[in-house]
């Protein structure tokens, strides 16, 4: 039908379109927070750090938890909300998304590309965020891809819908890189992609060396610049190279690694570097076999973000299974279970749930792997992952137990402001195709003389010819 359309109408149907999709795209749930101070009662509060509540209360207020307990005071002017029969959760974290990048998630061409970022390409537009949000989503480590040994440096953001790329950074939270190990940066599959060019490394004992040898690079320009803020130069500051400066931050205890991660083997191989050169893993990003090596991920206090269930979708995947996060629980590691896809997260809880299933976790243990663990995996535990007082107020309102297959979210609060409503996105889906039905007719319309002035096309004996696969034409 939008074939027919003038330029100026495929343009508002594609915009309705999308809108419509999008539910509360339009108008920001946000701009239409009623108060400053919100009183969420008589819910089950899974707090994630302190056990259950039932049938209790909590009190935001400015952004923050102010309090929370079986009952709390209700301040005047505050906006009340009805709890009954609701659960109430931390916002969910995901630890390892790709979500909001513009232009791809990989700079494929060069084995060590930290001078590249996802913070420079953030879209804040794009429909993922609200659709993760809308299913409980609060705040996402966005990524670069894993293409590269070392690859760019990361962003931690919140899910602002409707904020702009400065709006939707999380703020104060500590920088990262992303590093990989395995078939992607050793690129075991470019015989599959006509036209890859052959690059440095090609083996697993390649991607080590990569990774030694930017390292060592980074301690020699580390030396440089110390000597010159000591004074022992002839004044003249040392180039500039971004490639190591991330580096440098990670040797510092500034940056934070984030490693791609499959095999036990390069596991161990990695974690033996870093305490080589000095440095730290923060997280071992889906580490597959981490149950194999759980000991000493443990030991080097790396964190794990790993998937619920997924294996045996390529070679080095083929000895994953679905007890990977609750047997590295047991062994002490901090893990959480994150998405790596714009579609799963928006279920990441029912993710969580498995663990229960598999491996007999709590019910607490599977909430925290995808609220406070991820959280202390990004160091900002001290402000999301957990319903405590003085904690940023990322606050998810659910239908039926959170866990469970039947959960919804209702409502998500960011910062103590209201960005997802199940009620008003409904509402707003309706309004929406009712006005893009409306248009349609007057679109139609308004088209209609025109398209009784055209003559019908009498079809000839030649374009009837024409039309026939050849091999049916008759000479």
């Amino acid at each position: 039908m939008t074939r027919q359309l003038g330029t100026r109408s495929k343009r508002v149907l594609i915009a309705l379109t999308a809108a419509l999709a999008w539910g509360t795209a339009r108008v920001p749930a946000h701009a239409q927070a009623a108060s400053d101070t919100v009183v969420i009662r008589d819910a089950t509060i899974l707090t994630a750090s302190h056990g259950r509540i039932e049938q209790g209360s909590i009190l935001v207020r400015d952004g923050k938890i102010a309090a929370v307990g079986p009952s709390v005071d209700t301040p005047g002017g505050a906006t009340v909300i009805d709890g009954s029969g609701l659960f109430v959760t931390p916002g969910l974290i995901d630890c390892h998304s790709h979500m909001a990048i513009d232009g791809g998630v990989n700079e494929g061409s060069i084995s060590v590309s930290s001078m590249a970022g996802t913070d420079d390409v953030l879209d804040p537009t794009t429909v993922e965020i609200y659709r993760a949000a809308a299913g409980g989503v609060t705040t996402a480590n966005i990524l670069h891809g894993s293409a590269n040994a070392i690859g760019g440096t990361n962003a931690v953001i919140k899910l602002r819908w409707g904020k702009d790329a400065e709006g939707i950074r999380f703020e104060g939270a500590p920088p990262g890189i992303k590093f990989a190990l395995g078939e992607n940066p050793k690129r075991s599959n470019s015989s599959l992609q006509p036209g890859t060019e052959r690059r440095y490394p090609a083996t697993r004992m390649g991607v080590i060396d990569v990774v030694r040898e930017a390292f060592t690079d980074a301690v020699e320009y580390q030396a440089k610049w110390r000597r010159y803020e000591a004074g022992d130069t002839a004044g003249v500051p040392p180039a500039r190279d971004l490639k190591l400066e991330p580096l440098v931050e990670v040797l510092e205890g500034k940056r934070l690694v984030h490693a791609h991660s499959y095999r036990s083997d390069e596991i161990l191989q990695l974690l033996r570097l870093a305490e080589e050169i000095g440095f730290k893993i923060a997280t071992l990003q889906h580490v597959l076999e981490g149950y194999k090596v759980a000991d000493e991920i443990a030991a080097h206090g790396a964190g794990a973000s790993t998937f619920s269930d997924w294996w045996a979708y390529k070679v080095e995947a083929f000895d994953a299974i679905p007890y990977n996060a609750a047997l590295m629980t047991e062994r002490g590691v901090v893990v959480s279970i994150n998405s790596d896809s714009a579609e799963e997260v928006r279920h990441l809880n029912q993710e969580a749930a498995k663990a229960m299933r598999f491996g007999g976790l709590s019910e607490e243990q599977a909430l925290q792997l995808v609220t406070l663990n991820p959280a202390r995996q990004l160091q900002v535990d001290e402000r999301v992952g957990s319903i405590d007082v003085g904690k940023d107020a990322d606050l998810v309102l659910w239908k039926n137990h959170p866990l469970s297959v039947y959960a919804v979210a209702q409502k998500v609060f960011i910062d103590g402001q209201l960005y997802f409503d199940r009620e008003e996105d409904l509402a707003r889906r309706a309004a929406l195709e009712k006005e893009k039905q409306e248009l349609l007719a007057k679109e139609k319309a308004r088209r209609e003389p025109d398209d009784k002035k055209k003559a019908p096309r009498v079809p000839t004996v030649e374009t009837t010819r024409r039309a026939r696969p050849r091999w049916e034409q008759q000479p």
